[in-house]
């Protein structure tokens, strides 16, 4: 291994002395991606002899406390980085299949560590040929799609691979989950003496999104002028430092009887007074509009799930809730129906005029997720609603002639030469330009597909 390591060596000096800008931009890319391969099958060698040394506790020998830590003084690399490359090795030593991908290239370092995490969290009780076919699926769907996407397919693949025993896993998942985000959360304010307050802390998933509805309408530009503190909105004056202290504010979600003591913590007091008053605001119905919609907390689930209690509801940012908090939700919600057919595909919610807003807003949310542009990740509530075919030309304001972007991506469908249009599944796709891509063949936006 020494002498071909060497070689190896050798090669890249060639490689590094040799000029990029004779390149055509064809072979810029290709050579990008041989280099990029060969950098994934060098780490797989990298790995596997980490492994070797940690077996052989070379590192304890050497008086490290840790392979970790005597990685940390050899190479000279961060703590966080020595730790996750001796995770990796062992979980390779584990994964004959995982390790054979990354070694062919087929598959990378980012995404050898999600397929590790992703079968180190199925249920012990996991047969070894349920694993084994989970390591399979992942690996295919690798090929597909990039770590943050692929982790999701890891958080689910017993759907693909054991249905069975799916449900039931990921309803005790998800219930842990939420119950060790409410235990922990907390929000602090800390003054560093600088005219400045540090804002700090941690929320549950349905508490985020409360709060995350509420602020998001007042942090688009142009909504409160930073220049002037003292602007008002909706009536009460904000900057003017009237409020009261924190501990008072704390208290505004829940107040505790006198007979009663509050065992919450104070950070614990001031993220609930915070989710709280966010729930008021959206109540009041005083927010500016956002992205043609009025801020609300959404939540999809299915009717007949709903009645039942069973199956998640999921939030237009893909975090999921259990089915007792979607109920408790919806016991002061409206509720909105949408009409689906076969394969899950939204019905057309026709509409003439000219404003993508209301159900046909809620009706793209729910088809497109968010941007549709092929790797964009800009959340729903950050995009437009853009005719396919100009409503000044003729086009209908519907679900048919309608596509969710962000502000980039919407400039440039308008602007350049990419084209949009629905496939045979009635969900968007687009051509690029010919200097993009000479074959012109369409391309999906994969980010925000959910397993």
């Amino acid at each position: 291994m020494w002498e071909a390591l060497t070689q190896a060596g050798r090669a890249v000096a060639a490689c590094a002395d040799a000029p990029a800008w004779p390149l055509t931009d064809a072979e810029l890319i290709t050579t990008l991606d041989s280099a990029r391969g060969l950098r994934e099958r060098l780490a797989a060698v990298e790995l596997s002899l980490v492994r070797e040394l940690d077996a052989r506790a070379v590192p304890a020998a050497h008086g490290a406390s840790s392979t970790a830590v005597w990685l940390r003084e050899h190479w000279r690399i961060g703590i966080r980085g020595a730790r996750q490359t001796v995770d990796l090795a062992r979980a390779l030593d584990r994964l004959p299949a995982t390790a054979e991908a990354l070694a062919a290239g087929t598959i990378n370092t980012e995404q050898a560590a999600v397929i590790a995490q992703a079968l180190e969290a199925l249920p012990t009780a996991s047969e070894l040929e349920t694993t084994a076919k989970a390591e399979t699926a992942l690996i295919g769907f690798a090929a597909q799609f990039e770590p943050s996407i692929l982790r999701r397919f890891g958080e689910r693949i017993l759907t693909h691979v054991a249905p069975d025993a799916a449900e039931e896993h990921e309803r005790e998942a998800l219930a842990a989950q939420e119950e060790r985000a409410h235990a922990t959360r907390t929000l602090t304010l800390s003054p560093d003496r600088s005219g400045r307050v540090r804002v700090t802390g941690w929320l549950d998933t349905e508490a985020a999104a409360v709060i995350t509805a509420a602020l998001d309408p007042l942090a688009r530009p142009g909504v409160l002028d930073p220049a002037h503190p003292r602007t008002t909105l909706g009536g009460h004056l904000l900057g003017d430092g009237s409020a009261g202290r924190a501990d008072d504010i704390a208290w505004a979600g829940h107040r505790a009887s006198d007979s009663t003591r509050d065992m919450r913590t104070a950070g614990q007091r001031r993220a609930d007074a915070l989710t709280e008053v966010c729930r008021r605001v959206l109540a009041s119905g005083e927010l500016p509009d956002n992205g043609g919609d009025r801020p609300q907390l959404v939540i999809t689930v299915d009717y007949g799930d709903l009645v039942r209690r069973t199956g998640a509801g999921l939030l237009d940012d893909g975090a999921t809730l259990t089915p007792e908090t979607v109920r408790r939700v919806a016991c002061d919600a409206q509720v909105i129906p949408a009409v689906l057919g076969g394969g899950g595909r939204l019905l057309d919610l026709g509409r003439t005029r000219r404003l993508v807003t209301g159900a046909l807003r809620r009706a793209l949310v729910l088809r497109d997720r968010g941007c549709a542009f092929p790797g964009c990740d800009r959340p729903p509530r950050w995009c437009q609603g853009h005719h396919i075919r100009h409503w000044a030309d003729g086009g209908p304001t519907d679900l048919d002639n309608s596509v969710l972007l962000c502000g980039h991506h919407h400039r440039v469908v308008h602007h350049e030469d990419w084209q949009v249009r629905l496939g045979h599944d009635r969900r968007p796709e687009f051509v690029p330009p010919s200097y993009v891509d000479v074959t012109r063949s369409p391309r999906r936006n994969t980010y925000h597909l959910r397993p």
